[in-house]
């Protein structure tokens, strides 16, 4: 029988749900409180099911989402998320009906682009997607670290660090983390939800344990960054403390909160080992301790994807370090973004027009992307056969105009 691919209605979400859970190997059943939890926030106009009679084998869902760009604007990103094939119909299209169904939909509203977080690196490229952040995760042994022992863990430039609580990080979170998305590409926005859930209000699908919060105040009592972590409470055989503080989420909106929160966590007593957490690839931590070579990465994977739909909006959407021109053509097959931009960009602004001149580089939709937030190198990608220089020298005067002092970074999966 034909499999039909379309929205859910609200009597269908808890089967909706179950299809989800299959899709990502839990439980199938669904606890009530999270379908009274999730469906006041999910418009179900965007939520798609795969329906093989009376079983839905396939999700999709997206949501309007808000991403920063270079020099601190942000572009309307169609968010996509929560993409399952039940393991009885994969191989048979239902991913790429829902995908064109959906992009289609994002273009007709206006998305600039559209946006998620790949669980498996191979699927997204053929879609046009490409990964435009990364993200780091360090696991720093204090022991070898080179710190005093003897260091009380309190700021040296006049500020203070103070433990706090859910209820403050949920009043002051939201302004810092807006700081950070005008510091940062890549950051999505946060809604009230997120800070709800972050901090442990309203339903919660893992059982919830209180972390620790502290936050960072400057000189003049500006809070300037918060972090929030979790300990365990191990010990070896000679009574000695093995104790690991795993960073949730920590936003730092200027270089002195940066320091002071994670020489804060790396003072804990009884603490051996703390994990970073998902971090920026260009976060400081490893160069704030004496011994660099005690932070060990234990992981570094793309995170942020992006699929460009509107070239124009995305590129006079960024701020420029340098004045250039540049011809762009980009590949996109059947695609929205396929075509030849003439990019005048300058630090007072930027216009970007479709044209027939020739080309200067030439590069797919998905490198587009990734250029455009400023986390890859245009020479590099010419040298690993993903963009052309029709003009001797593109590739380096791309990598001027389209540089960021800072890496993209995207703390958040949705």
């Amino acid at each position: 029988m034909t499999v039909d691919v379309r929205a859910v209605t609200e009597s269908e979400f808890p089967d909706w749900l179950r299809g989800l859970r299959t899709g990502f190997l839990r439980p199938p059943d669904v606890p009530d409180g999270d379908v009274a939890d999730r469906l006041p926030h999910t418009d179900l106009a965007r939520t798609l099911g795969a329906f093989d009679r009376d079983r839905i084998v396939a999700t999709f869902r997206s949501f309007r989402q808000e991403v920063s760009t270079p020099g601190g604007g942000s572009l309307p990103a169609d968010a996509i998320t929560q993409v399952t094939v039940s393991p009885t119909h994969r191989r048979q299209g239902l991913l790429g009906r829902m995908m064109a169904a959906d992009l289609a939909a994002a273009k007709e509203r206006g998305d600039a682009i559209a946006t998620l977080i790949a669980a498996e690196y191979p699927i997204y490229g053929r879609f046009g997607f490409g990964p435009a952040s990364w993200t780091t995760e360090w696991s720093v042994d204090l022991r070898r670290a080179g710190l005093d022992p003897r260091r009380s863990g309190r700021p040296e430039d006049g500020g203070r660090v103070d433990l706090s609580d859910g209820d403050e990080i949920r009043k002051i979170g939201p302004a810092l983390h807006r700081r950070l998305a005008g510091v940062r590409a890549g950051v999505t926005d946060r809604t009230e939800r997120n800070w709800a859930q972050g901090t442990g209000l309203g339903f919660q699908l893992d059982p919830w344990t209180e972390p620790y919060y502290a936050v960072y105040r400057s000189a003049s009592g500006e809070p300037e960054g918060f972090v929030s972590y979790r300990t365990d409470d191990k010990w070896d055989d000679t009574k000695q403390p093995l104790n690991t503080a795993t960073v949730r989420d920590l936003v730092a909106v200027t270089p002195a909160a940066e320091r002071a929160l994670w020489l804060y966590l790396c003072s804990l007593d009884w603490v051996t080992t703390v994990r970073s957490g998902y971090r920026a690839p260009d976060d400081p931590l490893p160069e704030l301790l004496p011994d660099p070579r005690a932070a060990r990465t234990v992981s570094h994977a793309d995170m942020l994807w992006v699929r460009v739909l509107d070239v124009v909006r995305l590129l006079e959407g960024r701020a420029y370090p340098v004045a250039d021109s540049l011809v762009l053509e980009v590949r996109d097959a059947d695609g929205p973004a396929g075509g030849r931009f003439r990019l005048d960009a300058s630090p007072e602004g930027a216009s970007c027009v479709r044209t027939d001149a020739s080309a200067d580089l030439v590069l797919g939709v998905a490198e587009l992307g990734t250029l455009a937030f400023g986390d890859r190198s245009a020479v590099r990608l010419a040298r690993l056969g993903r963009a052309e220089e029709a003009t001797a020298g593109a590739a380096a005067r791309a990598d001027l105009l389209f540089r960021t002092a800072l890496r993209p970074f995207s703390p958040d999966i949705f």
